[in-house]
């Protein structure tokens, strides 16, 4: 996985995996989530992500079950 953040536009992109996108679809009005052809996610884009997340306090943590 992996997690872009472009400045210029305040857009983080976040990238599950590398599949090919079969279909975007609107989450909510600052929220998309690319979808490949088995309906698995491939991306997320969040827009005015400064705004609308805590971006710079993002963590990342691995629960062992």
């Amino acid at each position: 996985m992996k997690i872009k953040y472009f400045n210029d536009t305040d857009t983080a992109l976040v990238e599950f995996s590398d599949q090919q996108v079969k279909e975007t679809r609107e989450i909510s009005e600052n929220i998309y989530i690319d979808l490949d052809a088995k309906g698995n996610p491939v991306s997320m884009t969040i827009e005015h992500a400064r705004t609308t997340t805590q971006l710079p306090d993002l963590a990342y943590q691995q629960i062992e079950g």
